[in-house]
């Protein structure tokens, strides 16, 4: 591990401990050289990290502030954390959900897909694709890219489970965040059959998301489709 990479980690450990709060401002850099007895530059490089990752922003003339979503000071941080780090399955916790796998195989990774997992072209990655139920009812079509250098060892039963809960508790890794990008959009014939749309017109609300370990790695690029009619957006932003 860099010096920078010890030094995101620490930082990081803080800010999931709550030392660096939700919406505090870090140390200048040159405090932060002292504390870490390292360069501006090395500096630099750990905070980039930390924007990357999602946890730190940058604001211009005002300093390097935690993002409020890495805290855990409120049910509406609560609620982004858990999209974060449970899936599907934990955020529907206490209801039965359940999957229809439609496609699931090795392929190699479109250009696109290959640029959001910073893998090579040339690479084979994992595809999933499959309609979540909860409590009999279909919520969401997912579309799913793994690297499978990795994410190794997953199976038809996984798929039809919780994949989250296969990568933490049996991969041992631990999954730390997320950059989403949401959009309304017009659901394609197959996408009106798998969530039993009919002839409604009903816009899908997609989330396109590119996931993150807490090293830094990228193990998951996705697009969620939901029924518009069955999901609900909550987020926290500051100023």
């Amino acid at each position: 591990m860099f010096k920078y990479e010890s030094i995101a980690e620490d930082i990081q450990n803080k800010i999931w401990s709550g030392e660096y709060e939700a919406d505090e401002k870090l140390p200048q850099e040159m405090e932060l050289c002292r504390q870490y007895d390292a360069s501006r530059i090395t500096i630099r490089e750990a905070l980039d990290l930390l924007v990357y990752r999602g946890l730190i922003t940058r604001r211009r003339g005002a300093g390097t502030y935690v993002k409020m979503t890495a805290g855990e000071s409120s049910d509406s941080e609560g609620f982004a954390r858990s999209l974060q780090f449970g899936g599907f399955t934990k955020d529907m916790q206490g209801r039965k959900v359940e999957s229809k796998v439609h496609q699931f195989s090795l392929l190699q990774a479109p250009k696109s897909v290959a640029e959001k997992l910073k893998v090579a072209e040339t690479a084979f990655v994992c595809y999933i694709c499959r309609t979540r139920f909860v409590d009999g009812e279909p919520y969401v079509v997912e579309y799913t890219y793994m690297p499978t250098d990795f994410i190794t060892g997953i199976t038809a039963e996984v798929v039809e489970n919780s994949i989250y809960e296969y990568i933490e508790h049996k991969l041992k890794l631990k999954i730390k965040s997320a950059h989403r990008t949401a959009r309304a959009d017009m659901p394609t014939q197959e996408e009106k059959e798998w969530l039993a749309i009919g002839d409604k017109e009903m816009p899908l609300f997609e989330v396109e998301q590119t996931a993150y370990l807490d090293d830094g790695r990228i193990f998951e690029y996705s697009k969620s489709r939901h029924r518009a009619d069955r999901f609900v957006l909550r987020t926290v932003s500051v100023r």
